[in-house]
């Protein structure tokens, strides 16, 4: 991994945030100088879940300034694409096994004014994806099996990013790495020492609890180095 000092993105999963108290914690997210809102899209087929969808990203738009990062977790992610045409500016994410010309998919994406990135499943080697990653933005690497929040971490989900972190820098790729999955308080300095660039957090950090939001964004901000 490059040693070169990196300012680490979070993009808060807000599938986890408090849906009565939605406009306060996108206050807190925005006032501590978050980077993204992570919208997980979820279909019922690819991940056995419902969660979010292009209706409840319009309704953010009139609340936050702050690019979405879209993660479609869905079966027909083509179909999928032109819904979120309207977010121009946004990270758009996909699970390439989930499409039939991977490629296409990422200039589609590029063609709506969006970042296009791959999802990678804690199965998934990195053999399969390297030809995808010289045409994406960054890369999602699931450290939890897909589909709920509070997840446990699963095993060699460290040596993974550390696997594609050291394939950036040995190719010279331009390829931030977005880690999703139990990015815990313990967890979330060694993702960074391993090559994380973009820490997607959850129940297990920022949304721990309900009554200290501030506090724990405060402590991410501190553990981070920003």
């Amino acid at each position: 991994m490059s040693n070169t000092k990196r300012t680490i993105k979070i993009s808060p999963s807000m599938m986890c945030a408090d849906f009565l108290n939605l406009a306060e914690d996108i206050k807190i997210i925005e006032e501590s100088g978050f980077d993204y809102l992570h919208i997980d899209i979820m279909d019922g087929h690819y991940v056995p879940n419902l969660t979010l969808g292009p209706g409840y990203c319009e309704k953010l738009k009139p609340v936050t300034n702050l690019p979405l990062d879209i993660h479609l977790m869905v079966e027909d992610v083509d179909q999928f694409i032109p819904m979120f045409s309207p977010f121009s500016g946004s990270n758009i994410t996909f699970h390439p096994e989930c499409c039939r010309h991977p490629l296409r998919t990422i200039e589609a994406i590029r063609s709506a004014g969006c970042r296009p990135g791959i999802a990678v499943d804690p199965a998934q080697p990195l053999e399969v994806l390297r030809h995808m990653l010289p045409a994406i933005d960054f890369i999602l690497l699931m450290t939890v099996n897909p589909g709920y929040s509070g997840g446990k971490l699963v095993p060699g989900a460290m040596n993974k990013i550390q696997e594609f972190a050291h394939y950036r820098d040995e190719m010279g790729v331009d390829l931030e790495i977005e880690i999703d999955g139990n990015v815990s308080w313990d967890n979330i300095p060694k993702m960074i020492n391993a090559g994380a660039d973009t820490l997607v957090v959850g129940t297990s950090s920022l949304f721990e609890t309900k009554e200290n939001r501030r506090r724990d964004a405060a402590r991410l901000l501190e553990l981070i180095g920003r």
